[in-house]
């Protein structure tokens, strides 16, 4: 399952049935960015099938030019709107980069890319990167943002009951077993929060998805009872539980927490029945 994760909404609790919006001390990206209404650069890994990405948030009221400058004063990233967009204007952009399998050993072709964990560390420095976005007229808007190569372990025991998603703090990166030289996984006290995410595994229903971000201190989530009643009993299910790194950035003198780097565990075989010994076989 190639998930994506925007994950520019406000932290969410999970309530019995009901999924509720919560005021947090918790911005979801850099917010404000300087300039820039916001400004986020992150890796994200996919433990499961081993996988690595180098995601961007920005948001800038009306621009029509932006590039990225990486802490080595390079440039890694130039858009430019043109003809229709360009009057039109832009304003929220979110992209990520290809993602190439983290290990040789899981490639499916010859040709498939592999990018190890040291390999991608070293092409993505850890430092600030400074987000230009040029106005009509030639103004421009700056704003920087702090990148880390604190990574959270992939969740553990993600599982699905019928009613509950559940999952534990892990101890790797999956299948991503290749490490620079002294890394050390971020620690539970790292993690700012959980996206979770439970998607039927039917192309008809596929769209359908229920997803929650949650604080740290939760490990459980129950989906909501209308939710699963509208796919229809024995819908084959997957389960994704990412866990989020906890990033500082200072604003006006005050220190916040924001959304950072994020590895994810994905599990299928459920379905949609409160006895899961009783799920079709997917083969059939």
């Amino acid at each position: 399952m190639k998930q994506k994760h925007l994950m520019t909404n406000t932290l969410l609790g999970a309530a019995a049935a009901v999924v509720l919006g919560i005021c947090t001390a918790v911005a979801t990206a850099d917010e404000p960015c300087s300039d820039l209404e916001e400004c986020r650069v992150f890796i994200e890994i996919n433990a499961s099938d081993g996988d690595i990405g180098f995601h961007v948030l920005l948001d800038a009221e009306g621009w029509e030019q932006a590039r990225i400058i990486d802490p080595d004063n390079k440039q890694i990233f130039h858009e430019q709107a043109h003809g229709a967009l360009k009057d039109q204007k832009l304003t929220e952009n979110f992209f990520e980069s290809a993602e190439p399998f983290c290990e040789d050993s899981l490639k499916e072709e010859d040709d498939d890319e592999v990018v190890t964990l040291p390999e991608f560390l070293d092409r993505f420095p850890a430092g600030p990167y400074e987000f230009r976005n040029k106005l009509e007229g030639g103004e421009e808007l700056a704003g920087t943002t702090m990148f880390t190569h604190l990574i959270p372990a992939a969740p553990a025991k993600v599982n699905f009951d019928g009613k509950e998603i559940s999952w534990e703090y892990g101890d790797d990166l999956g299948e991503c077993t290749t490490f620079p030289a002294g890394f050390m996984l971020a620690g539970e006290l790292d993690i700012v929060g959980y996206e979770v995410v439970l998607e039927p595994d039917d192309d008809a229903l596929g769209s359908f998805k229920f997803t929650v971000q949650v604080p740290s201190t939760v490990n459980s989530v129950t989906v909501p009872a209308e939710y699963l009643a509208s796919l229809g009993e024995n819908t084959l299910l997957k389960v994704e539980v990412g866990a989020i790194e906890r990033r500082l950035f200072l604003v006006d003198d005050m220190m916040l927490e924001s959304f950072g780097n994020t590895t994810f565990t994905e599990e299928d075989g459920f379905c949609n029945n409160k006895n899961q010994s009783k799920c079709p076989d997917p083969e059939d």
